[in-house]
């Protein structure tokens, strides 16, 4: 069996945990460790996390001092840990720790870099900006894999700045569905009830709360929007009392992925896949969990032109795109919504195959043994493969 040693920012996160089930589904053991972010984390899918510490969200500073003392700390944190036959490190700084590691244990142990978002630190074109490619085109010489998951993340960063050199493999934000999963049933309004929208998973973009609030009190009761998920009270420390201000939006608290998938989903009409978070950037290179979820269970996805996710949609023609990011561009895109175009809208995403939304375990296979073939033959050029 394959072993794993997985390094993470945020033992919190639920798609950490979906990658150890995915692991482990896949056929490998894993060793978690990482930092959290408030209180302790338990033991989940028969995983001990080992903590190193504990980071703030934004505080960069903060979470660099973090990193680094884990870091001197690490051998001691190790010391019961199995020996990895694979060393992952999720960001940047796990990187590090990674790359650590690997010198702790001793030995040719590959190393796989994960990077899901693209940090505007890295972006920018002052000397910041440069040490920090820099650091991490430091760090990437030891890799032999890069997990990503949008191909405009290679396309638009790792490819035009020449980061890693190293295979590249990409691993979309796809469903885990590990057994069979009931598709959920068409969902019509009845007389005099709203249509929904559903924005659901990291709720961090102050610029569609806006605009999402302005647009269903335009709308006057035709359109409501709920939230699912974790909010980013940094982003937003008042985003409580303006949910609760809003007559025609509401949050419904946290959920469990991908247990709670099909039943959060089939309570509205439409998925919001668009992130003004880091706009022009990462958010209009990324492809989000929301995007796969949304489609999975047959809900209509809304996107924004000019984005990677806009892209994707409008390649496979299904789901609405605004051509601005206005209250009155989105009331523009869903004027045509009936019961006859809803439902026209909705079989256009379920035509497609079920295998461009979920990760199943044939993929988990794929993936595991992608890794173990490091073991024996360890790459070095760069190459985009599809897991």
């Amino acid at each position: 069996m394959l072993h794993v040693l997985y390094f993470v920012h945020d033992l919190s996160d639920p798609s950490v945990r979906r990658r150890v089930i995915t692991l482990q589904a896949g056929g490998a053991s894993v060793t978690l460790a990482g930092f959290r972010r408030g209180k302790p984390v338990a033991a989940f899918e028969g995983v001990v996390p080992i903590e190193l510490g504990v980071t703030s969200d934004g505080r960069f500073a903060q979470r660099l001092g973090a990193v680094a003392k884990a870091a001197l700390l690490l051998g001691d944190k190790l010391l019961s840990a199995p020996r990895p036959d694979v060393i992952i490190g999720r960001t940047l700084e796990m990187l590090g720790l990674a790359n650590r590691a690997k010198t702790i244990f001793g030995g040719d142990i590959p190393i796989v870099y994960e990077c899901l978002d693209i940090h505007r630190l890295m972006l920018r074109g002052d000397p910041i900006g440069k040490a920090m490619r820099a650091t991490e085109r430091t760090l990437g010489r030891k890799a032999s894999l890069l997990l990503t998951s949008s191909p405009a993340f290679i396309r638009e960063y790792f490819e035009r700045y020449g980061q890693i050199d190293a295979p590249i493999v990409l691993v979309e934000n796809k469903v885990l569905e590990l057994d069979a999963s009931r598709q959920a049933p068409l969902q019509q309004p009845a007389a005099g009830e709203p249509w929904k929208i559903g924005w659901f998973g990291a709720l961090r973009c102050r610029k569609s709360l806006a605009l999402l609030a302005e647009f269903t009190r335009s709308m006057e009761g035709r359109f409501e929007v709920v939230l699912r998920g974790r909010p980013a009270y940094r982003e937003f420390p008042e985003f409580d009392s303006f949910v609760a201000g809003e007559p025609f939006m509401r949050f419904e608290g946290s959920y469990k992925n991908p247990e709670d998938l099909a039943e959060i989903y089939a309570g509205v009409h439409f998925s919001w896949a668009i992130d003004f978070f880091e706009e022009g950037l990462n958010s209009s290179w990324l492809l989000p969990n929301r995007l796969y979820e949304g489609c999975r269970y047959g809900v209509v996805p809304i996107a924004m032109q000019g984005t990677e996710t806009g892209r994707f949609i409008a390649e496979r023609r299904l789901g609405l795109l605004l051509n601005e990011a206005s209250s009155a561009s989105l009331a523009a895109t869903v004027a045509h919504i009936n019961a006859e175009t809803y439902a026209l809208e909705r079989r256009k995403v379920a035509a497609q195959e079920k295998s461009v939304w979920i990760t199943d375990r044939a993929d988990c296979r794929a993936l595991v043994e992608r890794l173990g073939a490091l073991i024996a033959a360890p790459q070095s050029n760069p190459m985009l493969q599809a897991a």
